[in-house]
Protein backbone atom coordinates (compact mmCIF):
# COMPACT_ATOMS: atom_id res chain seq x y z
CA UNK A 1 0.00 0.00 0.00
CA UNK A 2 1.00 3.13 -1.07
CA UNK A 3 2.48 6.07 1.79
CA UNK A 4 0.32 9.04 1.97
CA UNK A 5 2.79 12.36 1.59
CA UNK A 6 1.05 15.56 2.26
CA UNK A 7 3.47 18.57 1.32
CA UNK A 8 2.04 21.49 4.10
CA UNK A 9 2.94 24.83 2.39
CA UNK A 10 2.14 28.12 4.90
CA UNK A 11 0.74 31.27 2.62
CA UNK A 12 1.08 34.81 3.68
CA UNK A 13 0.66 37.32 0.18
CA UNK A 14 2.00 34.95 -1.94
CA UNK A 15 -0.75 35.17 -4.81
CA UNK A 16 1.49 35.11 -7.49
CA UNK A 17 3.67 32.48 -6.40
CA UNK A 18 0.59 30.03 -5.31
CA UNK A 19 0.32 28.44 -9.76
CA UNK A 20 3.89 28.21 -10.62
CA UNK A 21 4.62 26.19 -6.75
CA UNK A 22 1.37 23.82 -7.52
CA UNK A 23 2.98 23.24 -11.60
CA UNK A 24 6.67 22.32 -10.07
CA UNK A 25 5.04 19.91 -7.27
CA UNK A 26 2.72 18.08 -9.49
CA UNK A 27 5.89 17.71 -11.98
CA UNK A 28 7.87 16.07 -9.24
CA UNK A 29 4.85 13.92 -8.08
CA UNK A 30 4.67 12.47 -11.67
CA UNK A 31 7.85 11.26 -11.24
CA UNK A 32 7.43 9.45 -7.75
CA UNK A 33 4.73 6.92 -8.04
CA UNK A 34 5.01 5.29 -5.41
CA UNK A 35 3.53 7.76 -2.66
CA UNK A 36 0.01 9.05 -2.35
CA UNK A 37 0.66 12.98 -2.65
CA UNK A 38 -1.38 15.75 -1.55
CA UNK A 39 -0.89 19.77 -0.70
CA UNK A 40 -2.20 21.38 2.02
CA UNK A 41 -1.86 25.54 1.97
CA UNK A 42 -2.52 26.97 5.71
CA UNK A 43 -3.36 30.57 4.48
CA UNK A 44 -3.34 33.53 7.58
CA UNK A 45 -5.84 35.41 5.88
CA UNK A 46 -3.30 36.98 3.18
CA UNK A 47 -4.75 40.47 2.46
CA UNK A 48 -3.29 39.75 -1.55
CA UNK A 49 -6.06 37.06 -2.17
CA UNK A 50 -4.02 33.92 -2.02
CA UNK A 51 -6.41 31.89 -0.51
CA UNK A 52 -8.78 32.95 -3.16
CA UNK A 53 -6.49 32.02 -5.97
CA UNK A 54 -5.90 28.58 -3.77
CA UNK A 55 -9.69 27.89 -4.08
CA UNK A 56 -9.03 28.20 -8.07
CA UNK A 57 -6.31 25.60 -7.70
CA UNK A 58 -8.60 23.11 -5.47
CA UNK A 59 -11.20 23.02 -8.28
CA UNK A 60 -8.35 21.62 -10.93
CA UNK A 61 -6.81 19.41 -9.07
CA UNK A 62 -7.89 16.89 -6.61
CA UNK A 63 -5.16 16.82 -4.28
CA UNK A 64 -4.98 19.99 -2.86
CA UNK A 65 -6.71 21.19 0.53
CA UNK A 66 -7.01 24.49 2.33
CA UNK A 67 -6.77 25.82 6.14
CA UNK A 68 -7.44 29.03 6.26
CA UNK A 69 -6.81 31.24 9.57
CA UNK A 70 -8.99 34.21 10.88
CA UNK A 71 -5.71 35.93 11.45
CA UNK A 72 -1.99 35.78 11.01
CA UNK A 73 -0.99 33.48 13.29
CA UNK A 74 3.06 33.06 12.44
CA UNK A 75 4.93 29.91 10.58
CA UNK A 76 5.11 27.75 13.46
CA UNK A 77 0.83 28.40 14.24
CA UNK A 78 0.75 27.10 10.47
CA UNK A 79 2.64 24.20 10.39
CA UNK A 80 0.86 23.05 14.17
CA UNK A 81 -2.72 23.55 12.15
CA UNK A 82 -1.05 21.80 9.20
CA UNK A 83 0.63 18.73 10.51
CA UNK A 84 -2.60 17.91 13.03
CA UNK A 85 -5.15 18.45 10.32
CA UNK A 86 -2.65 16.39 7.58
CA UNK A 87 -2.26 13.48 9.86
CA UNK A 88 -5.84 13.68 11.15
CA UNK A 89 -7.75 14.22 8.12
CA UNK A 90 -5.68 13.52 5.38
CA UNK A 91 -3.99 10.08 6.81
CA UNK A 92 -0.57 11.28 6.42
CA UNK A 93 2.38 9.14 6.78
CA UNK A 94 5.13 11.19 5.97
CA UNK A 95 5.05 15.47 5.92
CA UNK A 96 7.24 18.18 4.03
CA UNK A 97 7.43 21.32 5.05
CA UNK A 98 8.13 23.29 2.35
CA UNK A 99 7.96 27.26 0.93
CA UNK A 100 5.47 29.01 -0.63
CA UNK A 101 7.58 30.91 -2.72
CA UNK A 102 9.89 28.11 -4.50
CA UNK A 103 12.96 29.04 -2.43
CA UNK A 104 13.35 24.83 -1.78
CA UNK A 105 14.04 23.08 -5.16
CA UNK A 106 11.17 19.99 -5.85
CA UNK A 107 12.99 18.12 -7.69
CA UNK A 108 15.00 16.73 -3.71
CA UNK A 109 12.29 15.69 -2.67
CA UNK A 110 12.77 12.28 -4.45
CA UNK A 111 16.09 11.70 -2.36
CA UNK A 112 14.76 13.31 0.79
CA UNK A 113 12.21 10.45 0.46
CA UNK A 114 14.41 7.89 -0.03
CA UNK A 115 16.04 8.53 2.95
CA UNK A 116 12.71 8.38 4.75
CA UNK A 117 12.74 5.04 3.09
CA UNK A 118 16.08 4.09 4.35
CA UNK A 119 15.20 4.28 7.97
CA UNK A 120 15.61 8.55 8.43
CA UNK A 121 12.99 10.17 10.81
CA UNK A 122 13.27 13.57 9.39
CA UNK A 123 15.11 14.56 6.11
CA UNK A 124 16.53 18.12 6.03
CA UNK A 125 17.56 20.10 2.89
CA UNK A 126 20.79 21.76 3.56
CA UNK A 127 22.32 24.45 2.26
CA UNK A 128 25.97 24.66 3.93
CA UNK A 129 27.01 20.89 2.86
CA UNK A 130 28.53 20.06 -0.22
CA UNK A 131 26.37 20.50 -3.14
CA UNK A 132 24.30 22.85 -1.07
CA UNK A 133 24.35 26.57 -1.46
CA UNK A 134 22.74 29.85 -1.00
CA UNK A 135 21.82 32.96 -4.18
CA UNK A 136 25.60 34.05 -4.70
CA UNK A 137 23.81 37.91 -5.14
CA UNK A 138 23.12 38.08 -1.51
CA UNK A 139 24.36 41.09 0.26
CA UNK A 140 27.00 40.93 2.44
CA UNK A 141 25.45 41.03 5.47
CA UNK A 142 22.31 38.52 4.33
CA UNK A 143 25.43 36.07 4.24
CA UNK A 144 26.96 36.70 7.22
CA UNK A 145 24.38 36.59 9.10
CA UNK A 146 22.97 33.00 8.08
CA UNK A 147 26.39 31.39 7.24
CA UNK A 148 27.79 32.40 10.63
CA UNK A 149 23.87 31.73 12.34
CA UNK A 150 24.20 28.16 11.80
CA UNK A 151 27.99 28.09 12.57
CA UNK A 152 26.86 29.94 16.11
CA UNK A 153 24.38 27.24 16.41
CA UNK A 154 26.79 24.41 15.66
CA UNK A 155 29.27 25.91 18.28
CA UNK A 156 26.80 26.22 20.50
CA UNK A 157 24.62 23.00 20.62
CA UNK A 158 28.24 21.04 19.82
CA UNK A 159 26.46 19.38 17.11
CA UNK A 160 28.69 18.75 13.78
CA UNK A 161 26.13 16.58 12.48
CA UNK A 162 23.64 18.83 11.26
CA UNK A 163 24.66 20.96 8.96
CA UNK A 164 21.61 23.64 8.20
CA UNK A 165 19.91 23.89 11.59
CA UNK A 166 17.42 27.13 10.73
CA UNK A 167 16.72 25.10 7.33
CA UNK A 168 12.80 25.31 6.30
CA UNK A 169 12.86 22.84 3.88
CA UNK A 170 12.49 19.52 5.93
CA UNK A 171 10.68 15.82 5.32
CA UNK A 172 9.52 13.94 8.52
CA UNK A 173 7.95 10.74 9.62
CA UNK A 174 4.27 11.26 11.28
CA UNK A 175 5.95 8.83 14.16
CA UNK A 176 8.32 11.78 14.75
CA UNK A 177 5.25 14.49 14.40
CA UNK A 178 3.02 12.93 16.31
CA UNK A 179 6.12 12.80 19.25
CA UNK A 180 7.23 16.55 18.69
CA UNK A 181 4.17 18.03 18.25
CA UNK A 182 2.55 18.42 21.54
CA UNK A 183 6.10 19.15 23.27
CA UNK A 184 6.13 22.47 21.18
CA UNK A 185 2.26 23.73 22.04
CA UNK A 186 3.48 26.69 24.27
CA UNK A 187 2.63 29.74 22.17
CA UNK A 188 6.60 30.74 21.67
CA UNK A 189 6.72 28.37 19.08
CA UNK A 190 3.97 29.78 17.08
CA UNK A 191 6.68 32.58 15.01
CA UNK A 192 10.10 31.32 13.39
CA UNK A 193 11.37 29.79 16.55
CA UNK A 194 9.46 26.71 15.12
CA UNK A 195 11.85 25.86 12.93
CA UNK A 196 14.86 25.70 15.83
CA UNK A 197 12.99 24.29 18.47
CA UNK A 198 11.31 21.62 16.50
CA UNK A 199 14.86 19.97 15.32
CA UNK A 200 16.10 20.36 18.63
CA UNK A 201 13.31 18.39 20.04
CA UNK A 202 13.53 16.07 17.38
CA UNK A 203 17.47 15.40 18.68
CA UNK A 204 17.16 15.43 22.15
CA UNK A 205 14.07 13.21 21.25
CA UNK A 206 16.92 10.32 20.21
CA UNK A 207 15.17 10.48 16.24
CA UNK A 208 17.24 9.63 13.38
CA UNK A 209 18.15 13.15 11.08
CA UNK A 210 19.79 13.30 8.01
CA UNK A 211 20.28 15.91 5.40
CA UNK A 212 20.22 16.47 1.36
CA UNK A 213 22.31 19.03 -0.01
CA UNK A 214 19.79 21.49 -1.89
CA UNK A 215 20.65 25.17 -3.33
CA UNK A 216 18.28 27.86 -1.96
CA UNK A 217 16.96 30.04 -4.34
CA UNK A 218 15.74 33.52 -4.05
CA UNK A 219 12.14 34.35 -4.33
CA UNK A 220 11.06 36.28 -7.41
CA UNK A 221 7.94 37.28 -6.32
CA UNK A 222 6.79 38.80 -3.15
CA UNK A 223 8.39 40.04 0.06
CA UNK A 224 10.22 38.29 2.33
CA UNK A 225 9.17 38.11 5.92
CA UNK A 226 12.00 37.29 8.22
CA UNK A 227 13.31 40.42 9.74
CA UNK A 228 15.95 40.87 12.90
CA UNK A 229 13.59 39.39 15.32
CA UNK A 230 14.19 35.87 13.63
CA UNK A 231 17.89 36.13 14.31
CA UNK A 232 17.48 37.97 17.83
CA UNK A 233 14.52 34.60 18.94
CA UNK A 234 16.97 31.87 17.20
CA UNK A 235 20.24 32.95 18.98
CA UNK A 236 17.89 33.64 22.65
CA UNK A 237 16.56 30.08 22.18
CA UNK A 238 19.48 28.10 21.21
CA UNK A 239 21.13 29.53 23.89
CA UNK A 240 18.32 28.84 26.71
CA UNK A 241 18.26 24.93 25.40
CA UNK A 242 22.09 24.46 25.71
CA UNK A 243 21.92 25.80 29.24
CA UNK A 244 19.65 23.86 30.38
CA UNK A 245 21.43 20.86 28.56
CA UNK A 246 24.43 21.78 30.58
CA UNK A 247 22.69 22.05 33.94
CA UNK A 248 21.17 18.49 32.89
CA UNK A 249 24.36 17.09 32.95
CA UNK A 250 24.80 15.13 36.12
CA UNK A 251 28.66 15.80 36.21
CA UNK A 252 27.99 19.55 36.07
CA UNK A 253 25.15 19.48 38.74
CA UNK A 254 27.94 17.31 40.86
CA UNK A 255 30.63 19.98 40.82
CA UNK A 256 27.91 22.89 41.66
CA UNK A 257 26.54 21.06 44.28
CA UNK A 258 30.62 20.73 46.03
CA UNK A 259 30.99 24.01 44.95
CA UNK A 260 28.35 25.23 46.62
CA UNK A 261 29.05 22.92 49.76
CA UNK A 262 32.56 24.46 49.83
CA UNK A 263 31.68 28.06 49.91
CA UNK A 264 29.13 26.71 52.80
CA UNK A 265 32.27 25.51 54.67
CA UNK A 266 33.92 28.52 54.46
CA UNK A 267 30.80 30.61 55.79
CA UNK A 268 29.43 28.38 58.40
CA UNK A 269 33.58 27.80 59.69
CA UNK A 270 33.73 31.60 60.80
CA UNK A 271 30.16 31.66 62.09
CA UNK A 272 31.32 28.91 64.57
CA UNK A 273 34.57 29.63 65.48
CA UNK A 274 32.55 33.07 67.34
CA UNK A 275 31.06 30.12 69.60
CA UNK A 276 33.05 27.28 69.47
CA UNK A 277 37.19 25.83 69.43
CA UNK A 278 38.29 25.97 65.96
CA UNK A 279 38.75 21.96 65.83
CA UNK A 280 35.00 22.00 66.90
CA UNK A 281 34.11 24.64 64.32
CA UNK A 282 35.89 23.11 61.72
CA UNK A 283 34.00 19.71 62.19
CA UNK A 284 30.75 21.46 62.47
CA UNK A 285 31.38 23.36 58.99
CA UNK A 286 32.44 19.91 57.17
CA UNK A 287 29.31 18.34 58.48
CA UNK A 288 26.86 21.71 57.20
CA UNK A 289 28.58 21.55 54.10
CA UNK A 290 27.97 17.56 54.17
CA UNK A 291 24.17 17.87 55.08
CA UNK A 292 23.98 20.20 52.46
CA UNK A 293 25.68 18.31 49.81
CA UNK A 294 23.43 15.11 50.25
CA UNK A 295 20.30 17.59 50.11
CA UNK A 296 20.93 19.08 46.78
CA UNK A 297 22.11 15.42 45.74
CA UNK A 298 19.37 14.03 46.64
CA UNK A 299 16.86 16.68 45.13
CA UNK A 300 19.14 17.98 41.98
CA UNK A 301 22.05 16.15 40.97
CA UNK A 302 20.58 12.37 41.49
CA UNK A 303 16.83 13.71 41.53
CA UNK A 304 16.51 10.68 38.62
CA UNK A 305 17.19 8.74 41.81
CA UNK A 306 15.72 10.29 44.47
CA UNK A 307 16.06 8.52 47.71
CA UNK A 308 12.25 7.55 49.55
CA UNK A 309 12.49 8.73 53.02
CA UNK A 310 12.90 5.71 54.88
CA UNK A 311 16.32 5.39 53.13
CA UNK A 312 17.70 8.82 54.30
CA UNK A 313 18.92 7.86 57.49
CA UNK A 314 21.62 5.01 56.67
CA UNK A 315 22.13 6.93 53.23
CA UNK A 316 23.07 9.74 55.23
CA UNK A 317 25.31 7.96 57.48
CA UNK A 318 26.67 6.15 54.37
CA UNK A 319 27.06 9.60 52.33
CA UNK A 320 28.98 10.96 55.48
CA UNK A 321 31.49 7.69 55.56
CA UNK A 322 32.38 8.08 51.74
CA UNK A 323 32.61 11.89 52.02
CA UNK A 324 35.38 10.57 54.74
CA UNK A 325 37.14 8.80 52.12
CA UNK A 326 37.72 11.59 49.99
CA UNK A 327 39.56 13.45 52.49
CA UNK A 328 41.57 10.65 53.40
CA UNK A 329 42.46 10.70 49.86
CA UNK A 330 43.75 14.07 49.47
CA UNK A 331 45.41 13.57 53.02
CA UNK A 332 47.42 10.61 51.31
CA UNK A 333 48.54 12.15 48.09
CA UNK A 334 49.93 15.51 50.45
CA UNK A 335 51.60 12.97 52.32
CA UNK A 336 53.58 10.40 50.01
CA UNK A 337 53.82 14.01 48.00
CA UNK A 338 55.76 15.19 50.58
CA UNK A 339 57.55 12.40 51.82
CA UNK A 340 58.75 11.10 48.37
CA UNK A 341 58.81 14.01 46.49
CA UNK A 342 59.22 16.70 48.77
CA UNK A 343 58.03 20.48 48.77
CA UNK A 344 59.46 22.08 46.14
CA UNK A 345 59.08 25.56 44.53
CA UNK A 346 57.64 25.32 40.92
CA UNK A 347 57.22 29.11 40.05
CA UNK A 348 56.46 32.44 41.55
CA UNK A 349 54.69 35.28 40.08
CA UNK A 350 56.33 38.59 41.67
CA UNK A 351 54.04 40.76 40.51
CA UNK A 352 50.97 39.35 42.95
CA UNK A 353 53.43 37.94 45.28
CA UNK A 354 51.96 34.44 44.67
CA UNK A 355 53.85 30.71 44.92
CA UNK A 356 53.31 28.11 43.06
CA UNK A 357 55.18 24.69 44.91
CA UNK A 358 54.87 21.22 44.94
CA UNK A 359 52.59 20.69 47.87
CA UNK A 360 50.12 23.45 45.93
CA UNK A 361 50.07 20.74 43.14
CA UNK A 362 49.26 18.01 45.87
CA UNK A 363 46.54 19.52 47.20
CA UNK A 364 44.93 20.28 43.70
CA UNK A 365 45.86 16.67 42.44
CA UNK A 366 44.09 15.35 45.63
CA UNK A 367 40.62 17.58 45.63
CA UNK A 368 40.35 16.30 41.95
CA UNK A 369 40.88 12.32 43.10
CA UNK A 370 38.76 12.99 46.07
CA UNK A 371 36.05 14.45 44.08
CA UNK A 372 36.23 11.14 41.28
CA UNK A 373 36.01 9.07 44.64
CA UNK A 374 32.76 10.96 45.18
CA UNK A 375 31.20 11.15 42.42
CA UNK A 376 31.69 7.06 41.66
CA UNK A 377 30.63 6.48 45.38
CA UNK A 378 27.41 8.92 44.94
CA UNK A 379 26.49 7.29 41.72
CA UNK A 380 27.53 3.47 42.47
CA UNK A 381 26.68 3.48 46.07
CA UNK A 382 24.40 5.98 47.39
CA UNK A 383 22.38 7.13 44.49
CA UNK A 384 22.36 3.65 42.61
CA UNK A 385 20.90 3.02 39.70
CA UNK A 386 17.90 0.85 39.71
CA UNK A 387 18.09 -2.32 37.47
CA UNK A 388 15.32 -3.23 35.42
Amino acid sequence: MSKTVVVIIPTYNEQANIVPVVRELARVFRQIKSFNFHILFVDDNSPDGSAKVISTEIKRHAHIRLLSNKRKGGLGHAYKKGMRYAIQKLHADIIVQFDGDLSHDPNKLPAMLDKIEGGSDMVLGSRYMRGGGIPPHWPPHRKFLSIVGNLFIRLVMFNFKVHDWTTGYRVITKELVEKILPVLRHSAFNGYTWQIGFLVKSIQAGFKVDEVPFVFKDRTEGHSKLGPEYIFNTVRYIMKVRIEEILRNRLVKFALTGGTGAVIQLVTLELYRNFAPFQLAFFLAIETAILSNFTLSNLWTFSDRKLKLAQVPAKFLTFNLTSGGSILIQQLIAFLGEKYIGLLPLFTLPIINFKVDTGTMYAVAGIFMGMFWNFFAYSKIIWKAKTK
